[in-house]
């Protein structure tokens, strides 16, 4: 099926369910037989950059309400502040044979897949350069997209990296060597989720050695950390600090540098 087609298709769909926003955009894009995978688009005019983030848990963006995607992740709920620095949003939701995207399945041909024809997609919509960002499990998404369509895309960011070893697809377990672009890890210093220690970063971050450039980011702000350690209300989701942290990732990607 070619580009044009899946436009068609996804065009039709939005109007169909009534899911064209102000805003923001709901599309379901033909992935694979019989499967669309949903997709937050937010245009921003004159954008020099795409962000295609993957959001943590078990992936999705939550329902689009008035234009706006409804997810307490870290990302999803910061997104205004992507578009805020001028970039467009991309936000990968979840295939409609799945509910629920967990560790190893972030890692597998089928999901890779489903990133290929959305990013696809995507580059459809803009001709900004698409960087990769993702959090917590989403880094597993982020850092395999970037492994195998690294082509495609300007750049890699990780924030709340997972980097226990134990879980399959762990950013360390990747084959971080084959990745060719600028990645910036970013990670706060208080995060206390057992899969994302900020003391086993750096030497996660080491096996980023082919990057042209890479930086890494502690971070030790924010406020009022509630509920699971591993959510998105807590440090790990940069609770309270969730503009500062935007902007520093986007002056990052606005200008890479060691």
């Amino acid at each position: 099926m070619g580009s044009q087609t899946i436009l068609t298709v996804v065009f039709s769909i939005a109007a169909s369910t009534g899911a064209a926003w102000a805003e923001g955009t709901l599309f379901k894009v033909p992935t694979r037989p019989d499967v669309k995978t949903t997709l937050f688009w937010e245009p921003v005019e004159g954008a020099k950059a795409t962000v295609f983030l993957f959001p943590g848990g078990g992936g999705g963006f939550g329902k689009v309400e008035d234009g706006k995607a409804t997810s307490n992740n870290f990302l999803v709920r910061s997104a205004p502040y992507f578009a805020a620095n001028g970039f467009n949003v991309a936000i990968f939701g979840r295939p409609s044979d799945s509910e629920d995207l967990d560790y190893a399945d972030r890692i597998s041909d089928t999901h890779m897949a489903d990133v290929r024809k959305v990013l696809d997609f995507v580059k459809t919509q803009s001709a900004a350069p698409v960087w990769i960002v993702g959090t917590s499990r989403g880094t597993i998404s982020a850092t395999a997209t970037a492994i195998h369509v690294q082509g495609d895309i300007a750049g890699l960011v990780l924030t709340s990296s997972v980097v226990n070893y134990k879980k399959p697809g762990a950013v360390p377990r990747q084959d971080l060597a084959a990745i060719k672009v600028p990645v910036l890890v970013f990670h706060h210093s208080k995060d206390v989720c057992i899969h994302c220690r900020p003391d086993e970063v750096p030497a996660a971050f080491k096996g980023f050695r082919n990057a042209p450039v890479k930086k890494l980011i502690f971070v030790d702000g924010g406020a009022n950390p509630t509920g699971d350690p591993c959510a998105g209300q807590h440090y790990h989701g940069y609770i309270g600090m969730e503009k500062e942290a935007v902007d520093t990732v986007a002056g990052w990607i606005r200008n890479p540098s060691n």
